[in-house]
C-alpha cells in the first residue's frame, strides 16, 4: 500500500488496481459467484439463493476459518452502466455470526477501460462485529487487516485475468516457496484524482 495514500482509519476502505485483460474477462472472474470464491480470500464459498422481482440477487457466503466457519447472507442489487463502458455493481451484507468481526455492510465494484486494460476498484464500509471491543479494534486492526486481505486478492486476481495463473497456485505459503506471489502493494488505498470515498 502506498503509505501517502492511507485513508483516515475510520472511513470506507477503498481498493484498487490496474488489469491489463479485458473488461469482459474480468467481469466473468468478479461475477460469477464460483470463480469469485476462487480468488477472493474473503470467501470460501458463495452460493446464489433467489432472484428477486427487481432482479436483486440473494446469496449465501462462507469463510472457512478452520476450528470455525463465519456465514452470511447477501443481496447483488444489479449493474449500473455509465459513458465509457463503465460499468458499477453494488451489493449489501450481513450476518448473525457472533464471532465475525464484520456486521452489516454495503460496497460497491467499478470497472473502468482504460487503454491498457481495467480500472478495477471496490470501495465498502461496515459495522464492527465483536460488539464494544470490535468498534475498539476496528480501526487499528480489523480494519487494516480487511484492506490487506482485499488488495492481496485483487492482485491474485489480477495475475489470473492477465497470466492465466490460477489463484490455487497464488497460496499464502507457495509464494515463500519461489511460486508465484501476489502483493497488496499493486493497488491502491484511495483514488488518485479526489479523495472521498461515497458508497
Amino acid at each position: 500500500m502506498r503509505r501517502g495514500d492511507r485513508r483516515p482509519r475510520d472511513r470506507g476502505l477503498y481498493v484498487e488496481i490496474r488489469i491489463a485483460a479485458p473488461l469482459e474477462r474480468v467481469w466473468e472472474l468478479t461475477q460469477d459467484p464460483d470463480l469469485h470464491a476462487r480468488w477472493d480470500a474473503r470467501f470460501s464459498r458463495i452460493t446464489p439463493t433467489a432472484v428477486r422481482e427487481n432482479g436483486a440477487q440473494e446469496f449465501t457466503y462462507e469463510l472457512a476459518l478452520g476450528v470455525h466457519t463465519i456465514r452470511g447472507t447477501g443481496v447483488s442489487l444489479g449493474e449500473k452502466r455509465a459513458g465509457a463502458g463503465q460499468r458499477t455493481s453494488a451489493l449489501l451484507f450481513t450476518t448473525d455470526d457472533p464471532l465475525s468481526p464484520l456486521g452489516d455492510g454495503r460496497g460497491y465494484w467499478r470497472y473502468i477501460p482504460t487503454e491498457t486494460g481495467i480500472r478495477f476498484i471496490t470501495g465498502y464500509d461496515y459495522e464492527p462485529g465483536w460488539g464494544p471491543i470490535g468498534r475498539l479494534l476496528d480501526p487499528i486492526i480489523t480494519r487494516p487487516l480487511v484492506w490487506w486481505l482485499t488488495a492481496w486478492s485483487f492482485d491474485r486476481l489480477r495475475m489470473w485475468a492477465e497470466q492465466g495463473i490460477v489463484p490455487e497456485r497464488v497460496g499464502w505459503w507457495r509464494g515463500l516457496f519461489g511460486g508465484p506471489r501476489a502483493s497488496p502493494r499493486n493497488c491502491l488505498s484511495s483514488p488518485v484524482s479526489y479523495t472521498h470515498l461515497t458508497l
